[in-house]
């Protein structure tokens, strides 16, 4: 099922009575998602994003805006009638009735054509717990089941009415780190088994991008940017999409424009021909894009040499650097070679270098 977001917006009354402002939790959204895919809706606490999720479920009503499932307006249609399955983050099972009765609830609600017989519901519950690995798990009650599995009988009870949209908020941020990454798996393969149309929502970055097919990077209720997750990560549009993708974060430098080229202090990194006004910008480097040369065009102060296995994490200051350390991501089998004083200089790779105009932190594009 397409879903198109239309000039969507949402605000809220000011919690100050004596005041007529309100706040402003999602701003014009507009964005489509595609039928089948998987989206991630990413950004910080307070971005906007459970309240999009909520919005598209029918729990909130938009203040202003349309909201089309495939050509259907569905954005004054109440939740039960939309075909919508969501996940909340705290899994919201019935502590009393057992998995299988929780994963029935939704069924056993339907009513008219849609009314199954008791055969068929205990057929499709049992399907849904199948799908989602918990089949052997039907007679437990909540209490007796971890973490992960909680989040399964969960899922299973929003797909047992096959919904022509899935709708997931945070749903693993109650998990340990092992069991996020195991669960996260299994949410993309249910995704591409069942080819349900999901929309995630998560602040986790490093979630988003190994499971979406699409991601959209909120900001203030605000969308910054939406594309597949490495095209974001390769090309951001601004500085804060920059900042928020990555892991470790990308490194910011206080720079200059002079010339045509881009200095950071006294060093002289880049050649930015296309880019014509001096002035002072803010330059984004990745970790790994970095080049140990000890002729190299930055310079910085060695602190420290971590070796990760495959990957060797190399550490070290630089005056313009607008956080006390520096981080630079390298092949371990690299020799670091230092000159007086731990002095340790770079190249950069030219693809992993970014440019922002210090006022608006938009891209500025060389």
């Amino acid at each position: 099922m397409r879903i198109i977001l239309q000039n969507l917006t949402k605000c809220f009354p000011s919690r100050n009575k004596k005041s007529n402002e309100v706040v402003t939790a999602v701003k014009d959204l507009d964005i489509e998602i595609p039928d089948g895919k998987l989206i991630g809706l990413l950004g910080p606490s307070g971005c906007g994003k459970s309240t999009t999720l909520y919005m598209i479920c029918g729990l909130q009503k938009p203040t202003s805006g349309k909201i089309f499932f495939g050509d259907s307006d569905v954005t004054n249609l109440e939740p039960e009638h939309r075909g919508v399955g969501l996940v909340f983050q705290n899994y919201a099972l019935y502590p009393h009735l057992t998995v299988k009765q929780n994963i029935l609830f939704p069924l056993q609600n339907l009513k008219g054509a849609e009314k199954l017989t008791k055969e068929q519901m205990l057929e499709r519950a049992q399907q849904a717990a199948d799908l989602v690995q918990i089949g052997e798990l039907m007679d437990r009650k909540p209490n007796e089941l971890s973490g992960g599995q909680q989040q399964r009988v969960a899922i299973a009870r929003a797909l047992v009415k096959t919904p022509r949209v899935l709708l997931l908020d945070e749903p693993l941020s109650n998990l340990d780190a092992r069991l996020r990454l195991q669960t996260r798996e299994e949410i993309k393969r249910i995704q591409r088994e069942t080819n349900v149309t999901t929309v995630f929502v998560t602040h986790d970055q490093e979630e988003a991008m190994s499971i979406s097919d699409m991601i959209v990077v909120m900001k203030d209720g605000v969308v910054q940017q939406t594309g597949e997750p490495q095209k974001v990560y390769d090309d951001p549009e601004n500085l804060f999409v920059a900042q928020f993708l990555g892991t470790p974060p990308i490194n910011t430098f206080d720079g200059q424009i002079k010339g045509g080229k881009l200095y950071i202090g006294e060093d002289e990194v880049l050649d930015v021909p296309a880019v014509t006004e001096d002035k002072p910008v803010a330059v984004g480097i990745r970790p790994e894009g970095f080049i140990p040369n000890e002729n190299g065009k930055l310079s910085g102060k060695l602190i420290n040499v971590e070796v990760m296995g495959r990957d060797c994490s190399v550490v070290f200051a630089n005056a313009c650097s607008r956080k006390p350390n520096v981080r630079a991501i390298i092949d371990a089998d690299l020799r670091i070679t230092t000159g007086g004083e731990n002095e340790i200089r770079f190249d950069v790779k030219k693809n992993k270098v970014f440019i922002f105009d210090n006022e608006t932190g938009a891209r500025i594009r060389f």
